[in-house]
């Protein structure tokens, strides 16, 4: 019997916030470790491992609360763009790694549409399970876009 390949998979999902897309960009690649203040309840802490925050190939390490139990994950910025707001991430070990071979977020800040003040938080994620009885991982998707709603009622009350 030939092996087959692992499950992958890619969900998104987004938040308006307040906040403008220059803010929640900023915030997450250069001041990550002041995500914090924004979720204390689910962010317990980003702690810099190498590099510099705010530019590619740093390496943290994320603290967090989902489904009620304390995870971290260790992740390097795998590219972080000025011009479109975005920042991706790549796992490189942690809790994630135990049912995900690969696991990749992206997020994204944009302009609401219409104009008015605020942004549009994009979150994505792509990931190749370690096998099939994995579920998808919408509670990790849940708490980014919690926290970036976060990060942005935070960011607009800062000013």
């Amino acid at each position: 019997m030939a092996p087959t390949a692992a499950p992958t998979g890619r969900l998104g999902a987004y938040v308006e916030t307040d906040a403008s897309p220059e803010q929640i960009q900023h915030l997450l690649s250069c001041m990550p470790d002041h995500v914090h203040d924004t979720s204390p309840e689910k962010i317990l802490g980003c702690d810099l491992v190498r590099g510099d925050f705010g530019t590619p190939g740093c390496i943290v390490t994320w603290r967090y609360m989902l489904d009620g139990k304390a995870e971290k994950t260790k992740a390097t910025y795998e590219t972080i763009d000025y011009e479109s707001k975005s920042v991706t991430f790549k796992v490189l070990e942690g809790d994630v790694m135990q049912e995900f071979m690969s696991f990749v977020k992206t997020m994204q800040a944009s302009a609401k549409s219409d104009g008015s003040k605020g942004s549009i938080v994009h979150w994505t994620v792509e990931y190749e399970k370690r096998h099939d009885s994995v579920g998808e991982p919408y509670s990790l998707l849940q708490l980014f876009v919690e926290v970036s709603g976060h990060m942005g009622a935070y960011l607009v009350k800062e000013k």
